[in-house]
C-alpha cells in the first residue's frame, strides 16, 4: 500500500494529473474536493477520455475522466476481503480510508506483491 499518497483536485486540468504520475511513478490518483474524496483518477482513464475527446489533457479537467465513488476500505480491512472484492470487480485500486481523510491506496501491484511473498514462503517450507 502506498501511505500517504499523492493527490489531485476535481476541478485541476488531465495535464497535472498525467505529469504527477509520471514524475511520481504511480498509476492513481485520489481525486478531492474541498479535502473529501470525489473520485479516483488513472492512467487508462486519461488515455481513454483523451482518446475519445480527442482533446489534449491541459484543456480537460480531472472531473470529466475521474471514476467517481471509487472502491474504498478502511485501513484494518481485512486483506482477503478487499483483494476479493478488487478482483470480482475488476477494480485496479482501493483508496484507503480513515474517517474522510485518504491514508492510502492499495493497487493490483501491492496484491501481486502480497501473492508473490506467500508463494516464496510456500514454496520455502
Amino acid at each position: 500500500m502506498t501511505r500517504s499518497p499523492h493527490s489531485i483536485g476535481a476541478d485541476q486540468k488531465i495535464g497535472l494529473a498525467r505529469s504527477l504520475m509520471r514524475g511520481h511513478r504511480i498509476r492513481h490518483l485520489p481525486v478531492l474536493r474541498g479535502g473529501r474524496l470525489v473520485g479516483m483518477i488513472s492512467e487508462r482513464d486519461i488515455f481513454w477520455i483523451e482518446t475519445l475527446k480527442e482533446e489534449e489533457g491541459d484543456a480537460l479537467l480531472v472531473s470529466e475522466a475521474m471514476s467517481p465513488c471509487p472502491y474504498a476500505v478502511a485501513p484494518e480491512a481485512p486483506l482477503s476481503e478487499v483483494v476479493r472484492e478488487m478482483a470480482e470487480h475488476k477494480y485496479g485500486s482501493a483508496v484507503v480510508l480513515k474517517g474522510e481523510h485518504v491514508v492510502g491506496v492499495f493497487t493490483t501491484t501491492d496484491a501481486l506483491a502480497v501473492l508473490a511473498a506467500l508463494l516464496t514462503q510456500q514454496e520455502a517450507a
